[in-house]
């Protein structure tokens, strides 16, 4: 017999996007919020990018050597907290065993493969009336040396060897394809299948739709208890509240881990923490999103306005801002865009938001192992939004007991 009711735990994009397909497939949906009705989400204000582009995990060639470069630079755009805390030591580990060519090379296909069948989705429900703004104009991978634009062109003959389109522009050629915006560049590589959207808008569509089709929504709810039994979960409790359910989906982010622990589970993954800056009267705005590539800074254009988003602090759940890691953000941005001078940012509150990193740069999507009706999906990282669609389709593919698009071998959350 078909188990149709589903419980999930964690009100973000991907636990929206699960609850969304879910009823699409006719399935009883009750998703548990720990945040309340007016509450923030990690994807809420980030830079809103969806990316074909971004098919090299990243764990990847080079990253161990930036990262202790970076590990002394207070300002710099990756950073892991010194520790020894074993979950983070663990992390770490894995993430230096993945930092390799065999790891990128095994991983491009199924991240190009997710984030093009995100992109299609997020396009279908554009096409089915939603309004989220999203345009389908590319991604600019803006590169402020000769050095950066060659790193970027290999990676654009990479992505025409798997499929992905990208075109490799002169300084001339990327001003002509965004004329609105002045840019001290050597070149940029043109990623004309990424698109960008509004996240908030995103987030009210989804939630609309859940509630539109009779899915439960319930807000401040910590999960603090679980009731098991001849291998599965048949209850969850939190907040003085109740919960039964046929089956059980996790999506709580990078409270994930925690969640796991009374399934016996140690999940390697880590908070990772970024900041945005949205600027309301901005003194130039692009028409293409983009990222400016050395210094790892994500700008995207939204309703009129400007945002800049990047930094990804490692190991800490604590929301405290990090005001040097605001500061480098900043500062860099007027290297590639000259009006965008320091001081335009004043008086500007930073935004800040964790993003639960996986250490092979790869999503954990899939069954719980030793419990038949406990399925993860986390670890999306910065791709959360991008891949927000896709990894609410897979998991009510795993739901319902139907073949998803895809073989996710990949993605099992105990493949560590």
């Amino acid at each position: 017999m078909k188990q149709n009711k589903v419980v999930i735990v964690g009100g973000g994009v991907i636990g929206l996007c699960t609850a969304y397909y879910a009823l699409q497939r006719g399935l009883d949906v009750t998703l548990l919020d720990r945040g309340a009705p007016d509450g923030d989400n990690c994807s809420a204000q980030n830079a809103g990018m969806i990316v074909p582009s971004h098919f090299i995990p990243l764990a990847a060639p080079g990253m161990v050597s930036k990262g202790l470069r970076w590990m002394f630079n207070p300002r710099s755009p990756f950073y892991v907290r010194p520790g020894l805390d074993p979950k983070l030591l663990r992390w770490g580990f894995i993430f230096l065993r993945h930092a390799n060519a065999k790891h990128v090379n095994a991983s491009v296909e199924l991240l190009r493969d997710l984030n093009l069948e995100s992109r299609r989705l997020f396009a279908e429900l554009a096409d089915d009336g939603d309004d989220f703004g999203l345009v389908k104009r590319g991604l600019l991978m803006l590169c402020r040396t000769e050095k950066g634009l060659q790193e970027e062109a290999e990676v654009a003959d990479a992505a025409g060897k798997i499929g992905v389109r990208a075109d490799v522009l002169t300084a001339a050629e990327t001003a002509a394809l965004d004329p609105d915006v002045s840019m001290d560049i050597a070149g940029a590589v043109h990623f004309p299948q990424d698109c960008h959207l509004d996240p908030q808008r995103f987030i009210r569509s989804i939630r609309s739709r859940v509630a539109s089709m009779g899915g439960r929504v319930v807000h401040e709810v910590e999960i603090d208890a679980m009731v098991k039994s001849a291998g599965c979960v048949r209850a969850v409790s939190g907040s003085g509240r109740k919960f039964e359910g046929d089956q059980f989906v996790f999506c709580g982010g990078s409270w994930t881990p925690a969640l796991l622990k009374s399934v016996g589970m140690n999940l390697p993954l880590q908070p990772g923490k970024g900041y945005s800056l949205t600027l309301k009267s901005p003194p130039q705005l692009p028409q293409l999103c983009s990222i400016l590539c050395e210094a790892k800074v994500a700008v995207t254009p939204i309703n009129g306005n400007l945002r800049v988003a990047g930094t990804m602090e490692v190991g800490s759940m604590k929301m405290r801002i990090n005001a040097n890691r605001v500061r480098g953000l900043v500062d860099s941005i007027a290297g590639y865009l000259p009006e965008f001078h320091p001081g335009v940012f004043d008086g500007i509150e930073p935004w800040v938001g964790l993003r639960p990193v996986s250490p092979d740069g790869i999503p954990y999507l899939g069954k719980v192992p030793n419990f038949l009706n406990l399925h993860v999906s986390t670890g999306h990282a910065m791709m959360g939004l991008s891949l927000g669609p896709v990894s609410g389709r897979l998991m009510a593919d795993l739901l319902t007991g139907d073949a998803p698009f895809r073989d996710i071998h990949g993605l099992a959350v105990d493949r560590f």
